[in-house]
């Protein structure tokens, strides 16, 4: 977290930059290699069917697919499989099965879920880079630009992103249903990925719409945390995989608290990332969130605190950063600065800190059998103190 030393006098008192989490997290891929590559295992597999499959359509078609391929086996850390399976462990699901091959499968199905997701949230937010690579939309107004092709190259760019979005939640849909599962276990497993589905993109709309209405409220900014993130990053992904399992309603309830709670704990740790994070790290530029103008909650907590203060030229550095698409690094440093003066990270440490508590007492009471209980305690540590 850099304080520059710009000297703005925003009218407050500066705080100490609370920098990372002092403890070093444990990293999300070394908590389980061999289900890590299971679930790589399984996407490569499917995905190489349907490239098959789209080049019977047509060799243009199948190259844009190998594009989706490479982003989604291009890197991410496979959070939300391996939440489901450990639900699916905790509530009596045995790996020496017969059906494990058939619950990897459905479970990794969930990744194309998140390609749809992140596809289309980068094309929203007209983000650059994913991941240290560009975004798919950027690629493809690259491939147009390069090709000579007729029409606009951000409008190709952004047409192929939808469509390649779209077939990523088409493809989701078809790898849970042709999964092998028994028929009663599908149709169990039915409930949370239809409300799954509905709550994330109900949560990319309210954060659309909270960008576009200027909406800064702490409700607010929880409220897309909620939908956009923590349902279907945590809660839906446990409830799944304790659908399969068949749990009981007590197991699904305690599951989808310490999900919610932790969820929303992940994003908020992105919030912080995205304006203090190290961009070699995230693979994101700094400050994002800031050009995009999200209201996220470190947002909001500070312009409350501003007004609280009446800290005018701290509140105008902060409303006049929010949608700046030219925000250069030396206005980032400057938020960064108003931000800690605010003491508004420090309130989102503690935030993360008091969520991860309720939802590992959560996980206590749940009744969650071993050795999965301690591994979605060790995941809550890994995704809610987690550096990039």
């Amino acid at each position: 977290m850099a304080d520059t030393g710009t000297g703005a006098d925003t009218g407050v008192t500066q705080a100490a930059d609370p920098g990372p989490p002092a403890a070093e997290p444990p990293d999300i891929h070394e908590i389980d290699l061999d289900l890590l590559r299971h679930i790589e295992a399984e996407l490569s597999s499917q995905l190489d069917r349907r490239h098959g499959e789209a080049a019977e359509i047509d060799p243009a078609f199948a190259a844009a697919t190998e594009a989706l391929r490479g982003f989604v086996l291009g890197g991410g850390k496979r959070i939300r499989p391996t939440f489901a399976w450990w639900g699916w462990r905790g509530a009596g699901g045995d790996p020496a099965d017969a059906t494990t091959p058939a619950v990897l499968r459905a479970l990794s199905a969930l990744e194309l879920i998140q390609a749809c997701a992140l596809i289309h949230d980068d094309l929203i937010d007209a983000s650059t880079t994913r991941r240290g690579r560009p975004t798919v939309h950027v690629a493809f107004a690259d491939r147009h630009t390069q090709a000579g092709w007729a029409g606009r190259p951000a409008r190709f760019g952004a047409a192929a992103a939808i469509l390649l979005g779209d077939l990523a939640l088409a493809w989701a849909d078809d790898m849970l249903r042709d999964a092998g599962l028994p028929a009663a276990a599908l149709l169990r497993a039915a409930e949370p990925w239809r409300a799954m589905r509905t709550e994330l993109l109900g949560g990319q709309y309210l954060d659309v719409l909270g960008q576009a209405s200027a909406d800064t409220s702490i409700h607010g900014a929880l409220q897309i945390d909620r939908f956009k993130t923590a349902a279907y990053t945590v809660e839906r992904p446990l409830h799944l995989g304790a659908a399969i399992a068949d749990a009981p309603p007590a197991l699904v309830r305690s599951y989808r608290r310490f999900g919610a709670d932790i969820g929303i704990a992940f994003q908020l740790r992105d919030d912080l990332l995205d304006v203090f994070g190290d961009p070699t790290v995230t693979g994101k530029a700094a400050g994002d969130d800031l050009r995009e103008g999200k209201r996220t909650l470190l947002i909001a907590l500070a312009l409350e605190r501003a007004e609280e203060r009446g800290a005018t030229a701290a509140r105008t550095v902060l409303t006049e950063a929010l949608g700046d698409r030219d925000l250069d690094s030396a206005a980032v440093d400057r938020v960064r600065t108003v931000l800690c003066e605010l003491g508004a990270p420090q309130a989102v440490e503690q935030r993360i800190a008091a969520l991860t508590g309720s939802a590992l007492d959560a996980l206590t009471v749940a009744g969650a059998a071993e050795p999965a209980a301690s591994k979605l305690a060790e995941l809550a540590i890994a995704a809610t103190r987690r550096r990039s």
